[in-house]
Formats: structure tokens, sequence, C-alpha cells
């Protein structure tokens, strides 16, 4: 065998295992990335369909949830929302299983401003996974509690899931709102429609 022949066979064995790199390097990647936007939801799927489907489900996804043009929230609503947060939390104190039943509501109302479709459960839930994936795991938790035979525990877990969720959808920075700035938004709103 000549030379150059040899050389031939080395170049060529060289481009294979190089592409099977590249190929390997770059599905580990798209994982990653995927893993990294979706959470739980990612190894929740892969363990239901496999890694390959669940890949496509997730795309597919991502797809349908950009394609529905969910928006921001002015300043204005993120107050007033972050103000009715308040009265859901209050309300924990006397009747836990109905601020947390007004807490979902709530939920929905700030999905609906920002555009989700919230007449369509399944749609929106799909899109809460693709922007909210961390806090949707928690909320998708929070769905599976029986309202009227949870304990106060289980209820008080339950609202806080649904505040991450909250949080998260209304744009509130990663602090979270305190106390202090609920109640001034709350006396802020409530001052602005006196007049």
């Amino acid at each position: 065998m000549s030379t150059g022949a040899i050389i031939a066979i080395v170049i060529v064995i060289a481009l294979i295992v190089g592409a099977a790199v590249i190929a390997v390097s770059t599905g580990q990647l798209r994982r990653a990335r995927m893993r990294r936007q979706f959470g739980p939801e990612y190894d929740r799927l892969v363990k239901q369909l496999g890694s390959k489907k669940a890949d496509a489900e997730l795309s597919a996804r991502r797809r349908r949830a950009e394609a529905l043009g969910i928006r921001p929230l002015s300043a204005k609503l993120q107050g007033g929302y972050s103000g009715d947060w308040t009265t859901v939390q209050e309300r924990f104190v006397d009747a836990p299983a109905e601020a947390v039943s007004a807490a979902d509501r709530l939920i929905w109302d700030v999905m609906r401003a920002r555009g989700y479709p919230a007449s369509e459960r399944d749609t929106s839930l799909e899109a809460l996974s693709v922007y909210h994936a961390g806090p949707f795991q928690g909320y998708r938790q929070v769905r599976e509690v029986k309202l009227e035979s949870a304990t106060t525990e289980e209820l008080r877990k339950a609202l806080i899931r649904c505040r991450a969720l909250f949080e998260d959808l209304v744009g509130v920075p990663a602090g979270g709102l305190n106390r202090r700035e609920l109640t001034a938004r709350s006396r802020a709103r409530t001052a602005g429609a006196a007049r």
C-alpha cells in the first residue's frame, strides 16, 4: 500500500471520528439546553417518552408557545396584581383552602392579561412549562392537592408554590415582593381608586 493511500485512510478515519464526536457533543449540548429551559419537565418527559421523543415534544411545545404572543404586564397591572396577591395571602389566615383557590384564580387572571389562552387550559399549561419551567413544576403539584381535605401545612405549601409561579408571571424581581412593598402598592391602588 502506498503512503498516499495510508494517509487518505487516516484522514477518512479522522473525519469519521471527528463527525461522531461533533454529533455526540451537539446532542449533549441540545439536551443540556433543554434541561436548563424546561427543568424538571424535561426529566419527567424523558422518563415518560424517552429522550428523542421528549426533545421533539418540548421543541414542538416551544414553537406553539412562541406563536401565542405572550406579553409582559405593564407596571400598572403588575402593581394591581401584586396588591391582589397581598389580599390572597392575608385571607390564608382565616380560610386557607379559599386562599389557595383564590391564588389559582389570580394566576389565571394574570395569565389571561399576559395573553395566555386561559380558555384552553392544556395549551396554557404547555406554555407555562416553556416560559416558567421552575415554578410550573410546583404549580403542577398544587393542582393535585385536594383542597377540601388538605391539611393546613399542605395548603401552606400549595400557596407558596402558587406564589412562586405568580411572581414569575407578574415579573417580580428574584427576591420577591416583601410585605412593605406589597402594602405600599395596595395602599397606592386603594388611594387611586378612592379619587
